[in-house]
């Protein structure tokens, strides 16, 4: 089995070097959030979701029945630094109240059936994270 965090290792650095470019064929960004135990800096690429100026992140962990350790990190620490593309920016994370968490939610499901897949084997509503830019 591979190990998660060597893959995630390397689309981080892939990304760095190639200016925010993955070749994953999915839209990726890294998010770095603080450690709500550890209070550590932690770095996660996650696939999001443009809408307008607004950027969306999805806590689908896979369809897992828990979400993943970044949305517990955010939940405790809203302040993360996100790397989108060439650029990065500090920004303020909000999870999504209804019926916007479900439209969303519906909308990268459209783009990425994954997504729906990762919902339908899972009790838990999965959140859905907007990344106001500070």
């Amino acid at each position: 089995m591979t190990d998660p965090n060597s893959h995630n290792q390397q689309v981080i650095a892939a990304f760095r070097s190639n200016g925010g470019k993955v070749d994953e064929g999915r839209p990726l960004l890294l998010l770095t959030t603080t450690g709500a135990k550890s209070g550590n800096l932690h770095t996660t690429p996650v696939m999001y979701l443009a809408e307008g100026d607004r950027v969306f992140v999805f806590a689908s962990r896979g369809g897992a029945p828990t979400n993943p350790d970044w949305y517990r990190n955010l939940t405790a620490n809203p302040s993360v630094t996100v790397e989108l593309g060439g650029e990065t920016f500090t920004a303020t994370a909000c999870p999504l109240p209804e019926p916007e968490r479900s439209r969303l939610y519906s909308e990268q499901a459209k783009r990425y059936p994954n997504f729906a897949e990762y919902q339908a084997k899972t009790t838990r509503p999965i959140p859905v994270v907007e990344l106001q830019r500070q």
